[in-house]
């Protein structure tokens, strides 16, 4: 009992430099959970090891009308949850915290086999399963050894007296003793030693385990590049919107009210103007250019309005406001719109400038006599294709409608295509994300 003492003080002192939440818990809590963790992990090893024939199996169905097709990446699926369930246990037996990784599918067969296959933690889960086939079951035959030898000595000490003398006991690993105190002595004996390594072997075991699940799938650099693009994808998402919800607060702002007061002032010059005395001299020269400066402004400020996020999106929507750039582009154009869903009105409005830069380029330099818009929507975005049946030989370098049209791209992250060799036809194809 005294020794006993001794080594759960020491193991105490040891722990406090060991893992987190280690110097919390004694030596018999860390035995138990150590114990525990292990022989769980002898169970599951088996069950890995059963868990790669089937995973083959399902491989090998695809040949069968590619029913493997459908069934392998669930099966995947299926190792993911098993390996995230084994990653939470190393975690909790560590005391530490780490971030689920994605369980779910991708929509479409296509993609859901691409993840199931050449995915990057996909692989690591397969390498995980072998692996814990090599380490699950030895570790966890180690644990069931050291605890079962010394519960199973206290056992076989209490009834000694039930075996009988005999080769077949001493093939079995079993010592026939002739009385009380030989029994004692040599069950005290291999109770202690095999409770010392034990107490010794089974935490430490069971910790450099969990260490090893954890760094076995961690997750890769590729997966985290992968993680944090699709949170800046989202985040992305969130400013468009914000973005786009501002653009349409500012203009209803301008044109419901800057605007108003200006017409309003405007107004009341020119009838300042129609009332005063021929005869006025300098302060109808001063009204005239009031009125005329009053104008000015309207005017600017209209054509900013329009430039920012042009009034007629919001009153007839994109599709609404493509049809009338197109027919009054001066020149024969068609617009094709596909199912596009619910864009950001950043992505509205950029589409919208592109469209009508385009036009306004095939109308003054493409001599086309047709220009074909389409507009189409897929998981990278939105596609924007101007095709023209002109002249082609567009030169960026001597205008700003290409280059205007690739710095509103640019703004959103998305990308330009140009084609147009000499004698046509020109192509311009724009792809925009919209953040989802």
């Amino acid at each position: 009992m005294t020794t006993a003492g001794r080594g759960r003080g020491q193991d105490r002192r040891r722990g406090q430099g060991g893992d987190p939440g280690q110097g919390r818990d004694h030596g018999g809590v860390r035995v138990w959970r150590g114990g525990g963790y292990l022989l769980v992990g002898l169970v599951s090893g088996l069950v890995s090891l059963l868990m790669l024939p089937l995973l083959v199996v399902g491989v090998l169905s695809t040949a069968v009308g590619g029913l493997g097709l459908v069934v392998f990446p669930r099966m995947a699926v299926g190792v993911r949850w098993w390996t995230e369930w084994h990653r939470g246990r190393a975690a909790a037996l560590l005391g530490v915290s780490v971030a689920a990784r994605r369980t779910g599918l991708p929509k479409g067969i296509g993609a859901q086999w691409r993840q199931a296959v050449r995915g990057p933690e996909a692989r690591q889960d397969l390498r995980w399963l072998c692996r814990q086939v090599l380490t699950g079951i030895p570790a966890g035959l180690v644990a069931l050894a050291g605890i079962g030898g010394a519960l199973g000595t206290v056992a076989v000490t209490a009834v000694w007296w039930l075996f009988p003398e005999g080769e077949p006991l001493r093939l079995l690993g079993i010592v026939p003793v002739a009385g009380w105190g030989a029994a004692l002595g040599l069950g005290a004996v291999q109770a202690a030693v095999a409770g010392a390594v034990t107490w010794w072997a089974v935490p430490r075991l069971a910790r450099r385990h969990a260490r090893s699940c954890l760094t076995a799938l961690a997750p890769s650099m590729e997966a985290q590049l992968a993680e944090r693009v699709g949170e800046l994808t989202e985040s992305r998402a969130g400013v468009l919107d914000a973005h786009g919800a501002e653009l349409r607060r500012i203009e209803r702002d301008l044109h419901d009210g800057t605007q108003a007061r200006l017409v309003a002032i405007a107004m009341r010059l020119g009838v300042a103007r129609e009332t005063l005395p021929e005869e006025s001299g300098a302060l109808a020269k001063l009204l005239q250019e009031a009125h005329e400066g009053a104008e000015e402004a309207m005017t600017e400020l209209r054509e900013v309005i329009r430039t920012m996020y042009p009034p007629i999106l919001t009153d007839r929507g994109l599709e609404g406001a493509l049809t009338a750039v197109a027919a009054g582009a001066g020149i024969p154009a068609e617009v094709e719109l596909g199912d596009l869903g619910r864009l950001p009105a950043a992505v509205e409005a950029a589409a919208y400038f592109i469209v009508t830069e385009s036009l306004t380029n095939a109308a003054k330099h493409s001599a086309a006599a047709r220009v074909v818009v389409r507009l189409t929507r897929d998981e990278a975005g939105l596609l924007i294709e101007i095709t023209d049946d002109g002249t082609g030989g567009a030169d960026e370098t001597r205008g700003t409608g290409i280059v205007g049209i690739r710095r509103r791209a640019a703004a959103l992250d998305g990308t330009v295509r140009v084609t147009s060799p000499v004698g046509g036809p020109t192509a311009v194809v724009v792809e925009l994300p919209c953040g989802s």
